[in-house]
């Protein structure tokens, strides 16, 4: 007995010294926990603007209950901090942590991100969701942003968009030339080969501009934010169908460096409520749509459908633009063949999946 007790007084002091080296090492990840992160994050809409808006408010709310207050996220309208075609600088260069926008803002310093944000006649919101987590396009996102120390997240989409206001009927493919548009990304680069001008106007702007004549035409995103905007009271023609932005993407961007300082409990919050946000945008685009195009319609709104022809016509000019974005550099034609492939894949499902049972439902 005297040399069982001598054996457990030995290892357990060692067992005991053993374990406080463990506390003591473990100590900074445990402080870690008891920390409190205070974040900015910078968006491009206008503060609190239905949907756009109101998705970042949303992601920070849950961010905060779900890290029990340690990382709290205080959100800003576009030009609260920088304008909303800055945010990605703002995020690249440390200015804020975070931001909310559309990748296809960053063309003239990322061309390629385009793919992440809309392609014309591309993939729909359930196809490019279904790419960018299954069919390698997220990794392909991390890589094209990586050199700019900024991390990508999906986050949301406002489903299939109207084709815009216009301030006279459209029946041709010669009704656009010369007609000034709000309109961003590659489907600008398609309004262009039409003979049309495309103009880069932030959300904030728009209505003015429409009002005023400064421009001729604007797309903005659909009947929820559209009516929201009163841009019904700027112009009388409301066309379909979105062929510019068939499922838009918009993106959490997260400064790489400040990403990395968080606790590995915290990032995976931050990811976790990120695809929560990006979920629930969609869905209530769904359903805000739908009553907001009946309350449209009822004020005298004209909803009108884009002849044929003319999509034909504007799908030919879509096919030359993203071959031609597709080929300026390596990295441009990796996304392309990979969102290409997805997409051919996806049409071929739906056409006897979810197109077919629409066609045979009829209504």
């Amino acid at each position: 007995m005297m040399k069982k007790r001598q054996f457990l007084k030995r290892f357990g002091v060692g067992s005991l010294f053993a374990t406080l080296v463990t506390l003591s090492v473990s100590a900074p990840s445990l402080a870690d926990s008891d920390q409190t992160y205070r974040w900015s994050l910078l968006t491009s809409w206008p503060k609190n603007f239905p949907g756009l808006g109101v998705a970042p408010e949303n992601f920070a709310k849950m961010v905060d209950d779900m890290s029990g207050g340690r990382l709290k996220i205080r959100v800003f309208g576009a030009g609260e901090v920088v304008p909303g075609f800055e945010v990605f600088d703002a995020i690249s260069n440390g200015t804020a942590e975070m931001g909310h926008s559309g990748s296809y803002y960053w063309k003239g310093k990322l061309p390629a991100a385009q793919f992440f944000a809309a392609i014309p006649f591309g993939m729909t919101a359930s196809e490019t969701n279904g790419w960018l987590q299954y069919g390698g396009g997220m990794a392909l996102w991390e890589e094209l942003y990586r050199p700019h120390g900024v991390v990508p997240l999906a986050a949301g989409s406002t489903g299939t968009q109207m084709g815009g206001w216009f301030n006279k009927e459209i029946n041709s493919i010669e009704d656009l030339e010369g007609l000034k548009m709000r309109i961003p990304g590659l489907g600008g680069e398609v309004l262009s080969r039409a003979g049309g001008v495309p103009v880069s106007l932030p959300g904030g702007e728009i209505f003015t501009a429409l009002q005023t004549g400064a421009i001729d035409a604007v797309e903005w995103v659909g009947p929820y934010n559209d009516r929201a905007f009163g841009l019904n009271t700027a112009a009388q023609y409301y066309y379909y169908p979105g062929w510019h932005e068939p499922g838009s993407m918009f993106e959490f961007i997260v400064n790489e460096e400040a990403f990395q300082t968080l606790p590995e409990d915290l990032q995976a919050i931050v990811r976790q409520a990120a695809k929560t946000a990006s979920y629930d945008m969609l869905v209530e685009y769904d359903a805000r749509n739908i009553e907001a195009l009946n309350q449209l319609q009822e004020s005298g709104v004209e909803l009108r459908r884009f002849p044929e022809d003319l999509l034909q016509k504007l799908q030919g000019y879509a096919d030359e633009v993203v071959q031609e974005l597709a080929e300026q550099d390596p990295m441009a034609t990796r996304i392309y063949e990979s969102y290409r492939a997805y997409q051919q894949g996806a049409a071929a499902y739906n056409h006897v999946a979810e197109q077919a049972y629409i066609e045979t439902r009829g209504q």
